[in-house]
């Protein structure tokens, strides 16, 4: 299964936080990583349902993948 990178926009509360992760997890997702500088996880989960998580007006869902500089 594909990772994404799940960040709350401006102004999320911790409850936003805690909806979006319980969202993530019932609908099929695995929590790989909590980030502690901004309010956001990285999820394991499947490609045919996240755009249930992006309908989420809270939370900006990006696929994680390899970084390169050059």
């Amino acid at each position: 299964m594909p990772m994404y990178n799940i960040t709350l926009k401006d102004g999320a509360s911790p409850d936003q936080l805690s909806k979006a992760k319980d969202d993530a997890k019932n609908q099929g997702g695995e929590i790989k990583h909590e980030f502690t500088l901004i309010k956001g996880f990285t999820v394991e989960y499947p490609p045919d349902k996240v755009t249930a998580l992006e309908t989420n007006e809270h939370i900006h869902v990006e696929q994680d993948g390899a970084v390169k500089t050059q």
